[in-house]
């Protein structure tokens, strides 16, 4: 008979440990500006003057944790200065379709699943956020699957005589930082000029870090289908061939892959994301 309890001790402590397992949990970390709608969510005044948040978000099953450091940049370093806020928050996760839903005391924020690997903040219309020449709005799982799936699939629209976009990325753009340099950040400004009246891509300028001596590299662009009907813009070097790979996600948002089409993946200071610089009138 002392058979049956430790069988059912062993029973016990088997299930618990198979619970433990099946709760689905993912981390993302990431560093973006403060849109009105992120500090609400947050709970940080409005006035309050933001230079950037720095996130660590888990998704666990229906609740989230969420850690937040923010303030000042401190000049030449990626902390804050006298240390920046803190920030904790936890609440009821949902998800619809590729979106989530993080709740915070009658407040709502919303992320689109790009894929397994990255989510993006959204605005008030479901618009994915536009950032800036120092952050964006995209969030990175700590321990990405680096894949080529993609949940956004935008049509291609008339394009414009100049498309500017700005953003820092880490160093792992493919062909970009020779293996054994030192590279903290990469920093872009990338204009893609175009024939408007005939809808054709042109040209292209690139100022940023790996070009700083030389004033900016120049060359020919192109638009490529890939995967699924997605949109590529693909920028050549001089011999023709492709050496840089930005996935439309909208007008506004381009994301760097590699050039089998996977997309990068970074970490709790920068994205792979440029934004699109816009002019206010």
């Amino acid at each position: 008979m002392k058979i049956i309890p430790a069988f059912l001790s062993i029973l016990i402590i088997v299930s618990c440990a198979s619970g433990k397992e099946n709760i689905k949990e993912n981390t993302f970390t990431g560093s973006t500006p403060a849109d009105a709608i992120v500090k609400s969510f947050l709970g940080i005044p409005l006035p309050d003057s933001i230079d950037f948040i720095r996130w660590k978000l888990v998704l666990q099953d229906n609740r989230y944790q969420i850690q937040c450091n923010y303030g000042i940049g401190k000049p030449n370093t990626d902390g804050f200065i006298e240390g920046g806020k803190k920030i904790e928050l936890n609440g009821v996760l949902k998800k619809e379709n590729n979106y989530y839903l993080l709740q915070n005391t009658g407040k709502t924020l919303k992320l689109a699943e790009l894929n397994a690997d990255l989510l993006h903040l959204l605005d008030a219309d479901n618009n994915l956020l536009v950032g800036n020449g120092g952050w964006s709005y995209t969030f990175n799982n700590i321990t990405p699957s680096v894949t080529d799936q993609i949940n956004i699939n935008p049509k291609q629209t008339a394009l414009t005589d100049s498309m500017a976009f700005q953003g820092r990325t880490p160093c792992k753009v493919p062909g970009i930082i020779r293996p054994g340099v030192e590279c903290y950040k990469l920093k872009w400004y990338a204009v893609l000029y175009a024939d408007a009246a005939k809808n054709q891509p042109g040209t292209y300028r690139i100022l940023g870090t790996p070009w700083r001596k030389e004033g900016g590299i120049t060359g020919n662009w192109n638009i490529i289908t890939g995967k699924d009907g997605r949109i590529i813009y693909r920028l050549n070097d001089e011999k023709g061939n492709g050496f840089l790979y930005l996935l439309k996600l909208d007008e506004n948002i381009l994301v760097f892959t590699d050039a089998d089409g996977k997309l990068l993946v970074g970490d709790e200071d920068f994205s792979y994301t440029l934004n699109r610089e816009l002019i206010l009138q």
